[in-house]
């Protein structure tokens, strides 16, 4: 039974890592609609005022005062296939015949944000729309011009149906990160060289709600212990030295319901470029945003369900119960746990480089690479503001990471190296028609794969179009796709789908082959004007 409780101890975790694990995918999804067009391979050809985040060299080529808004819509399709291979079973209970989830499918396309102070909030269905805007200001004849923006640097966030069978990884989630206050000035060194740097103040919050279960052969001889007892006639013949029949637990029975919201009003980051033009054909840009060191502050909240605590306070009533929880700190049985927690994490830094080549009067080529440094996401440490039941009896089998009011998880997220290609044709003297594509590498190793994050590598494809409308106003559009497919054969991913006895980390689907599928839309416009 000590295993079965120190399982719930880590749900925190996995749930966190779940959702942050979005990261790589959501990166640069929701800010220019030229960048996105062109594959976001821009460092070198960063034309549009969000260049305060791509490089902030690039502002220098925006004289007098200038004001840019723009408008994305996204629409997200996710499912995913739980598949019952051969001889599927937990501890000899047939898993096919009595599990619900196997052999179901899961299907998502709903959106969902974190609002402060209102808490998780659930989109109605149909695309969403994200905002973001800049301006810029260079006064006659001046090197310096100055900008400010505020824009989403990375965004996700989706609920499901109350019963999907992916309700246990999870039901709702959303992270987000609002770059609110970005002053940045740029200096236009002599005509081949331009820096720029900026200051850029940020919200970060992650919230989430899930459904949990606990599918191990220790629930498993839970569920076989209790049909020996015949639990079902009401009889105990082995109390008051034990029982077992306060409640029905088994491997496949929901255990409760996990809600937790953590979030950060400021998290500062400066972003740093330098931008070479030696010749009106040949461009050279590199810019850099440094990492922040957060401390999200927030909530959490269990609620059991009856059967759950039912079966621990009737087991604790026993004489033998009473004993071995004194002994092990296991749970009392009460219906529900809530307080504050906090979390470490750091946001990663990334640097980008990339080349911008007119190769013909009518066709410009960028090339980007960058690199994220998510290896700093080595592991995920919490501190509650108590001593908790579930953490006593973690503590016993996993001291390395628990203690009665902290956890951590150790994750080994993997640095990346993206490329990113860029084609921009020069049709008229108004009208650009543009293409582009970025390899998005998967940061997350194949055995912490997991419903939440449905993503391998990914790959982000874009086609748009700028027109100049007049003297001082431009306008863009864009429309990018990304398709994703992941397949977890079952007891390869520790963050889902492990089945032995020792598995602590959260698996609801152990013992199943999973296969996810994910497709996003954007499709956005720019409208930039002198004022």
């Amino acid at each position: 039974m000590r295993i079965i409780f120190n399982k719930l101890a880590f749900i925190v975790l996995a749930l966190s890592y779940s959702v942050i694990g979005h990261g790589q995918l959501t990166q640069n999804l929701a800010i220019d609609m030229q960048a996105l067009s062109l594959g976001n391979a821009v460092t070198a050809d960063p034309n549009g005022l969000m260049a305060i985040h791509y490089n902030p060299a690039g502002l220098t080529h925006y004289k007098g005062r200038n004001f840019q808004v723009n408008l994305l819509s996204a629409y997200i399709d996710i499912d995913a296939d739980f598949i019952a291979p051969p001889g599927y079973e937990i501890f000899g209970i047939d898993g096919v015949e009595n599990d619900p989830v196997a052999n179901s499918h899961s299907h998502v396309n709903r959106l969902a944000i974190y609002v402060p102070g209102l808490g998780l909030q659930k989109l109605p269905p149909g695309p969403a729309l994200a905002p973001s805007t800049a301006f810029s200001v260079n006064s006659p004849g001046s090197k310096l011009t100055f900008g400010n923006a505020f824009y989403l640097p990375m965004f996700a966030g989706f609920y499901r149906k109350p019963t999907d069978p992916g309700r246990y990884q999870p039901l709702a989630a959303a992270l987000q990160r609002i770059t609110y206050l970005s002053p940045t000035v740029a200096y236009e060194v002599n005509d081949e060289w331009s820096v720029g740097l900026g200051v850029h103040f940020s919200y970060f919050a992650l919230a989430a709600e899930q459904y949990m279960r606990a599918p191990n052969m220790m629930l498993g001889m839970a569920e076989i212990l209790q049909d020996a007892f015949n639990c079902e006639s009401g009889d105990e013949p082995l109390a008051p030295f034990i029982t077992l029949c306060g409640g029905n637990v088994g491997p496949f029975d929901d255990i409760g319901v996990l809600s937790l919201e953590l979030d950060q009003s400021l998290s500062p980051t400066y972003a740093a470029g330098v931008l070479w033009e030696p010749n009106d054909w040949f461009r050279w840009g590199a810019s850099y945003t440094s990492d922040a060191d957060m401390h999200l502050n927030g909530t959490y909240e269990l609620n059991y369900t009856e059967d759950f605590s039912g079966f621990w306070r009737r087991f604790n009533g026993s004489i033998i119960g009473s004993i071995t929880s004194a002994i092990l700190s296991l749970p009392s049985g009460a219906p529900r746990e809530a307080g504050n927690v906090t979390m470490k994490l750091t946001y990663p830094q990334h640097f980008q480089t990339g080349i911008s080549v007119k190769v013909h009067p009518l066709l410009t080529v960028n090339i980007d690479v960058g690199w994220t440094d998510y290896k700093k996401w080595d592991a995920f440490n919490f501190q509650f503001d108590r001593n908790l039941e579930f953490l006593g009896a973690a503590r016993i089998l996993s001291p390395q990471n628990a203690t009665s009011n902290t956890l951590s998880l150790p994750q080994g997220m993997v640095d990346v190296w993206n490329w990113a290609f860029g084609f921009e044709l020069h049709a008229s003297s108004r009208l650009d028609l543009r293409a582009g594509v970025e390899i998005r590498d998967s940061v997350i190793p194949n055995d912490q794969r997991n419903l939440m994050a449905p993503f391998g590598g990914a790959n982000l494809y874009s086609v748009g179009m700028g027109y100049r409308w007049s003297r001082d106003a431009d306008i863009s559009m864009s429309l990018s796709y990304i398709h994703s497919v992941e397949n977890i054969p079952a007891d390869t991913s520790c963050n889902i789908n492990c089945d032995a006895i020792d598995n602590i980390v959260y698996n609801p689907y152990a013992g199943l082959d999973v296969k996810t599928s994910l497709r996003a839309v954007l499709a956005g416009l720019t409208f930039r004007t002198r004022f």
